[in-house]
């Protein structure tokens, strides 16, 4: 009799108790395309105005969009952030996204966003080469395609086939100029290469820099950031294919989804629409950088005007459906 009564006390005693607090929300984890280190900066500002913690897995943006799709309804992501409109669109033709409200969307031009709604782009960047100043006869070097002429054997660094931007870039190409032109400057960039190819742009920026190679093809703001670190460096870029007749600067944006299986998806659209707004806008893409690609959002400081460069007419959402055919050619002719 006494234990039932000590277990009836207990038993109130508990009922007297104030309710344990409830997180608010469990913090959001985002597959990052992107490195932390510029993603965090963004992060960081949300959840200082917002109280939503957010967790990033950074990694191949390749490799995540296929984790994503592999995990289905078991995945702990709820957001996808990609360093490339390709996988982006990969994802939305794999039904791997929510589609974003409307309201999120308005601001943000057609061309950097899914015509579905499933993804929208938040920062864009362009294929520039980079230039040793100190180097001779690249007085006539002012396209990409010019990277395959015989003269240029053993004066140019490449990232590898299987970089996402180099298979972005190629993607436009293919887009714009045609399968035949594209195949014969991928042929020719694997011999003026001499048969090899960097893992990183950084690397390839760096081998330019110290005289190594006179040229290279990389995303523009590797160039930016070594001009940073290094002022004095004998460097320059040069925005591409900007003469009448010419394809004009191959373009690609970073963008983000809302997982389909998502377990809160509200926190998750709140994150979006605080990296498509003018502040989340402006950290994001001055942390890589890149161009905003809301209107009106004030460039860091370097950057070429966007509005002054001829850009290729590929839209952002064709770099997933032509991304099979790229790959192909890219292995067809070889390249390492």
């Amino acid at each position: 009799m006494n234990i039932f009564a000590s277990v009836l006390l207990t038993l109130l005693l508990w009922s007297l108790l104030p309710p344990v607090a409830q997180a608010e929300s469990d913090p959001l984890v985002v597959y990052s395309g992107r490195s932390d280190v510029f993603v965090r900066p963004v992060m960081s500002r949300f959840t200082e105005k917002t109280g939503i913690e957010v967790l990033v897995h950074a990694g191949s943006a390749t490799e995540l969009v296929n984790k994503l799709r592999l995990e289905g309804r078991r995945t702990d992501a709820d957001l996808f952030l990609s360093n490339d409109a390709g996988t982006l669109q990969l994802g939305a033709s794999h039904d791997l996204f929510l589609t974003l409200p409307e309201a999120l969307l308005g601001d943000i031009p057609e061309n950097y966003r899914d015509a579905a709604g499933q993804w929208v782009g938040l920062s864009a960047r362009a294929r520039v080469l980079v230039v040793n100043t100190r180097a001779e006869g690249l007085s006539e070097i002012d396209s990409v395609f010019d990277l395959a002429r015989e003269e240029m054997d053993g004066r140019i660094a490449i990232t590898n086939s299987a970089n996402e931007s180099f298979i972005a870039g190629v993607t436009v190409y293919l887009e714009a100029a045609g399968e035949e032109a594209t195949r014969a400057w991928l042929e020719g960039l694997r011999r003026n290469a001499g048969g090899s190819a960097y893992a990183r742009h950084r690397q390839v920026v760096n081998d330019v820099a110290a005289g190594r190679r006179a040229v290279g093809l990389v995303n523009h703001y590797y160039v930016i950031r070594h001009l940073d670190d290094t002022p004095d460096a004998p460097l320059k870029m040069i925005v591409p294919d900007q003469e009448e007749g010419q394809i004009g600067v191959a373009w690609n944006v970073s963008g983000v989804g809302v997982a389909r299986h998502s377990s809160q998806p509200e926190a998750a659209f709140k994150l979006v629409e605080f990296l498509v707004s003018e502040e989340g806008q402006a950290i994001f893409a001055g942390a890589n950088r890149e161009y905003p690609v809301r209107p009106g959002v004030t460039l860091t400081e370097g950057l070429p005007p966007a509005g002054e460069m001829r850009v290729a007419d590929v839209p952002m959402s064709l770099l997933g459906p032509n991304r099979g055919r790229a790959v192909d050619l890219i292995e067809a002719a070889g390249m390492p």
